[in-house]
């Protein structure tokens, strides 16, 4: 359960920062070095390297190697984790909503008598 919650941890600390939502929207395009995604932004190469790390940290992206390249592509493990525990909030919401709609149907119909 733990181990749960740190990775969750790590996603939603990954996916507070815009430049990492901004690397990750053109990972998905398709994978790319940190050479490459320095063309997109206008951030030196150590700060790349730093956001890719955080990435993969919360398994957010892989990186591969090709010779002196390491090219990152998005990972949708961790995407997944972090959806099926908003899925899981919602599904409590909604029953939380359900009951109180009882509640005040409950409550209107008892002033009506």
């Amino acid at each position: 359960m733990q181990a749960t919650a740190d990775r969750l941890d790590a996603v939603f600390f990954a996916l507070s920062d815009s430049t990492r939502r901004t690397i990750l929207e053109r990972l998905a395009r398709g994978a790319a070095g940190v050479n490459e995604l320095k063309e997109s932004f206008t951030i030196s190469q150590p700060a790349i390297s730093r956001h890719l790390k955080i990435l993969e940290r919360a398994r957010l992206i892989r990186r591969s190697r090709e010779a002196q390249r390491r090219p990152a592509s998005v990972d949708t493990r961790a995407i997944a984790d972090a959806e099926s525990w908003i899925e899981h909030l919602q599904q409590l919401w909604e029953a939380n909503y359900e009951r109180l709609d009882a509640l005040l149907a409950g409550e209107l119909q008892a002033r009506k008598r």
